[in-house]
């Protein structure tokens, strides 16, 4: 019965771990003659960690990272722009404490999502909410986040970030309302949550996408006050590394 009413408990206070396990926690309290105060640190210990590996779950399937993320397999040969030394300094995330942003500007290829994902799971492994956007995501949300719920809960997520990064921001034409609903968002983060923006454009250039100068300057103006700006250049990884679907070897 004792065993019950601690699942019980354990259950009531939304404990996960402790109730699963309490019996093999006994045991080996038993054989090992712990105290009741190493029981109790062993029991806690295990339910802690067991939440903070959930969460960390969580938090990664929330952040939407593509297939290759992990920046201890960074390829420094392929393209140039950014040294080892730059990265490993990036890679300790003590920039997101002052809310300082980083674009990486560069053809398609050079490793622009690889890095900006990759410092996203950085922030995730320490505990960081990040996320991993693309700009047709966002504009897609910011259309329909008055009108739909689950755009609207995505939308007051992404104002709680830590650090949020935006892919192929200005790729295709922005329409003005969405322009305006963009600065919006940016305005909203400024100095509060650090972005990561990967373009192919330079920040001049974004003008002509958005159709509007004004607002383009506006935007560019609250990015660039605390930011690093990347250029990256080389080939396209993926070109260089194309699957085909035939063998290599001939066929009659």
């Amino acid at each position: 019965m004792n065993t019950e009413n601690i699942k019980k408990y354990s259950t009531r206070l939304r404990l996960s771990y402790i109730p699963n396990n309490v019996e093999q926690l006994i045991v080996d309290a038993q054989n090992n003659k712990l105290t009741y105060q190493d029981f109790l640190e062993k029991a806690l210990y295990e339910e802690t960690k067991t939440r903070e590996h959930k969460a960390y779950l969580n938090r990664l399937k929330q952040a939407k990272l593509p297939p290759k993320y992990d920046l201890n397999e960074y390829d420094f040969t392929h393209s140039t722009g950014m040294s080892e030394r730059q990265l490993n300094e990036l890679r300790q995330l003590a920039w997101l404490d002052s809310a300082y942003n980083l674009i990486l500007i560069g053809p398609s290829g050079t490793g622009k999502t690889y890095i900006a994902s990759g410092l996203i799971y950085d922030a995730i492994k320490v505990g960081k909410k990040a996320y991993m956007i693309s700009m047709e995501d966002i504009l897609t949300c910011l259309r329909t986040k008055d009108m739909s719920i689950s755009a609207l809960t995505t939308y007051n997520k992404w104002l709680k970030a830590d650090l949020l990064a935006i892919d192929d921001i200005m790729l295709f034409p922005v329409k003005k309302e969405e322009a305006a609903s963009f600065f919006n968002l940016i305005n909203s983060l400024h100095e509060k949550t650090s972005i990561i923006i990967t373009t192919n454009k330079a920040p001049t250039e974004w003008a002509h996408t958005l159709n509007d100068e004004v607002l383009a300057t506006a935007i560019i103006d609250r990015l660039l006050y605390r930011c690093e700006v990347i250029k990256l250049a080389g080939t396209s990884y993926r070109l260089e590394n194309r699957k085909t679907i035939f063998s290599s070897q001939n066929s009659n």
